[in-house]
């Protein structure tokens, strides 16, 4: 690493240490113990990271004095002593850079960990009318095999059904690792439910001769696909008193008890206006639990989407934030083709694709992302 670059690196953690010593202090931070608690383990690793960057500024100091030294002083013994006294400090430096390579790698590490978290996945319709309904149920069916394929388990959070109650307009899944699953095809990799799901975050077109076409001829559909990772309490502070809370009947199947109840239940955030429901549950309690876990979500990625726009992140970088407004695939059903956009990959395998096998797209799309 070039020391210019790694001054630079230096000085934004430099920079992000002085705003949290500041804002730490504050009442409203220290009243708030989750809030505190966060910034204080940031303060704290970031602090060792200040330490040595200013044991690094010492040292490049001495350096150059050293180097000074080598070109003015005309005496041989202080020549020779600069000379022993340069070597050891390059040394020293060459020690810094590589202990600090270690620290700025752990701390990506860190960052890394949000892929290891479960995830909300949202699917809903979008142009096509009642095809659309019909192709998110498609989707749905191939991810719940890919769920299979991993080990992983998903429960229905919250489900709206299409026209003539065919497909789906909506549907909310919560996805989970099975830690305990003795499949040979979960790796380590595997693990990663947000980590892999990511990638599924965009516009998902569909290129098909409907049921209903009589003339056969091909109709474009789209759905969208949301996904966010699972957070809780200490990574999203939401005042209950935000939150505007409604009960009533679930309109969907689930027998005499779920449909003669108020268990269902909506959640407003009055300042964010994001709004989630679930009525999948037989328990209101349960269902307000289900929303919260979805809520907390939502306001956690709204975050992190403002975040990363301000800091104007290129284009190429949208293949994992999530952007719901970016095409990122297209399912060509007379081609039996699936190209996602983003790599400009195909695979020419439909059949299997929708039968879960899309562990292949989603390692082409990590790999790609490593690269960037």
């Amino acid at each position: 690493m070039k020391k210019t670059s790694l001054i630079k690196k230096f000085e934004v953690f430099e920079k992000e240490f002085h705003e949290i010593s500041n804002s730490i202090i504050e009442t409203n931070i220290y009243n708030n113990h989750n809030q505190y608690k966060t910034l204080l383990k940031k303060y704290k690793r970031l602090e060792k990271i200040v330490h040595i960057y200013d044991e690094y500024k010492k040292k490049l100091s001495s350096l150059q004095e050293a180097n000074s030294l080598l070109k003015t002083d005309s005496d041989p013994e202080m020549k020779e002593i600069a000379f022993l006294e340069k070597k050891k400090i390059l040394e020293d430096l060459s020690f810094i850079e590589k202990k600090s390579h270690h620290l700025f790698f752990s701390n990506k590490k860190e960052k890394k960990t949000e892929d290891y978290r479960n995830a909300i996945m949202e699917l809903r319709s979008g142009t096509g009318g009642n095809e659309a309904c019909l192709f998110v149920e498609d989707v749905l069916r191939m991810y719940v095999l890919y769920f299979k394929q991993v080990g992983w388990k998903y429960e229905i959070i919250h489900a709206q059904k299409g026209g003539s109650n065919k497909g789906y307009k909506e549907i909310i899944l919560d996805v989970r690792n099975n830690s305990r699953s003795t499949s040979p095809t979960v790796n380590n990799e595997k693990k990663e439910v947000y980590g892999n799901l990511k990638f599924e975050s965009g516009v998902h077109r569909v290129q098909r001769i409907p049921e209903t076409e009589s003339q056969g001829r091909v109709h474009t559909s789209a759905i969208t696909v949301a996904v966010l990772p699972e957070v809780e309490d200490i990574d999203v502070n939401i005042n209950l008193s935000d939150i505007k809370k409604e009960t009533f009947r679930s309109s969907g199947a689930g027998g005499q008890h779920v449909n003669k109840t108020e268990s269902a239940v909506r959640l407003t955030h009055i300042p964010s206006k994001i709004t989630v429901e679930c009525q999948e549950g037989r328990s209101q309690h349960k269902n307000f639990e289900k929303a919260m876990n979805v809520l907390r979500s939502r306001i956690y990625q709204n975050e992190k989407e403002k975040r990363l726009k301000e800091r104007s992140i290129k284009r190429k970088c949208l293949i994992s934030t999530g952007d719901r407004s970016v095409k990122i695939r297209t399912y060509n059903y007379p081609k039996s083709r699936v190209t996602d956009h983003r790599i400009h990959k195909s695979i020419y395998d439909l059949i299997g694709f929708m039968n879960g096998n899309i562990q292949k797209m989603i390692d082409l799309l990590k790999s790609f992302e490593n690269k960037s």
